[in-house]
């Protein structure tokens, strides 16, 4: 039997992953998970990229920092002894990638050069994997620092769960493909161009974008891609152990999904492939799961007599309204409950299915987010 309650995961786990496709509220759920950590005396931390305005309101904060920003224990609604804290951080993608190059660049110069080029700073933020190689590479980085008992990473956005999963060699492929290894094979100790040494197919490309741009331009790029290319052994090391990092036992994936069909067919998905790279997937939520109460309906003129007793007008108008209302909300709330039975049947080695509510209004403070937290791990 499924657990229903992520409680015994915040306090048997050093990290947990919340993945999952957009739109189906992860960060708010990442959030939540925050929440009830610290709730259970755990001093967390709360790693989420690109969050939404409310996100910051609901914690309390005026806005999301790329700093640590420790949250108020009273404003959690903390109990004064409690030895749980929630820290909030905002992923600077391009400050992490300027990291990575300050560690390895070989040269103090060629850290220098790469860091002020102009077309570096123009695709550091938007390389295939940026944002999500990045998210790894930051909890990499803080994977053992003594001031957290939990780390929750909300991954970056994305129509393509796997984008979060196939990051690592996209970041590699990118400073590693045959055409950035041809470009730099041309790019002579001198600094300029030799476009014999390319394939007349990719010479006659260069040539003709030179008399756009000015040859200055191509020396400019190749001269980055040489600097960037001369730190990819350590790029390459430090990514695969990233990658190696999320198979330890100690980091927890939870799948984030909504009760919409297609959403369900993508998170199976997502799980196969999480399970395929040893991964450890120990949890799937459900959001916005819409649920009606069974009520007597039988009499229709039994509502339209409530209704007159109540002075209501055109009763009777309106007992058919609410009647209809009721059975569309019914037909939607079925349609829920058998998608999860689906995902439960497709899924039976995941050990925690947990179902919020669809509530009457968004996630916009830190009592609507309390209130998600007392679904994910009841106080």
């Amino acid at each position: 039997m499924a657990n229903s309650s992520l409680s015994d995961l915040l306090t048997s786990h050093r990290v947990i992953v919340t993945v999952g496709s957009g739109g189906v509220g992860k960060t708010t759920t990442a959030a939540a998970i925050a929440l009830a950590g610290a709730r259970a005396g755990r001093r967390v931390l709360c790693l989420t990229i690109d969050p939404a305005k409310r996100l910051a309101t609901s914690l309390g904060l005026g806005s999301m920092s790329h700093e640590a920003q420790k949250i108020d224990s009273a404003v959690l609604g903390l109990a004064p002894d409690s030895k749980g804290s929630l820290t909030a951080m905002m992923l600077d993608v391009r400050r992490t990638f300027d990291e990575l190059v300050t560690r390895y660049a070989q040269t103090p110069e060629a850290r220098d050069r790469i860091l002020s080029n102009s077309i570096y700073q123009q695709i550091a933020s938007s390389l295939a994997g940026t944002p999500e190689y990045m998210a790894m590479e930051k909890l990499y980085a803080l994977k053992d620092d003594p001031q957290y008992d939990l780390i929750v990473l909300d991954t970056p956005p994305t129509s393509n769960a796997l984008d979060f999963l196939e990051a690592p060699d996209k970041m590699v492929a990118a400073m590693d493909s045959p055409t950035i290894r041809a470009f730099v094979s041309a790019f002579e100790k001198g600094g300029s161009m030799s476009l014999k040494l390319l394939s007349k197919a990719m010479a006659q490309v260069l040539q003709g974008l030179s008399k756009f741009t000015g040859a200055g331009f191509l020396e400019q790029i190749a001269g980055f891609l040489t600097d960037l290319q001369s730190m990819f052994g350590g790029f390459k090391e430090r990514a695969l152990k990233v990658r190696e990092q999320l198979k330890s036992k100690s980091v927890a994936f939870v799948i984030v999904s909504s009760p919409e069909p297609m959403a369900v067919t993508e998170s199976l998905f997502f799980a196969e492939k999480l399970v395929e790279g040893g991964m450890h997937l120990e949890a799937v939520v459900f959001n916005r799961v819409r649920r009606v109460d069974p009520v007597d309906v039988s009499s229709p003129q039994r509502i339209a007599n409530i209704l007159r007793e109540a002075d209501i007008e055109q009763p009777v108008e309106l007992a058919a309204g609410i009647l209809k209302a009721y059975h569309d909300a019914s037909v939607w709330s079925r349609r829920d409950a058998g998608e999860i039975v689906r995902a439960r049947r497709e899924l039976p080695l995941v050990p925690r299915f947990i179902e919020v509510p669809a509530f009457d209004e968004d996630v916009y403070d830190l009592r609507a987010l309390t209130r998600v937290a007392n679904y994910v791990a009841p106080a």
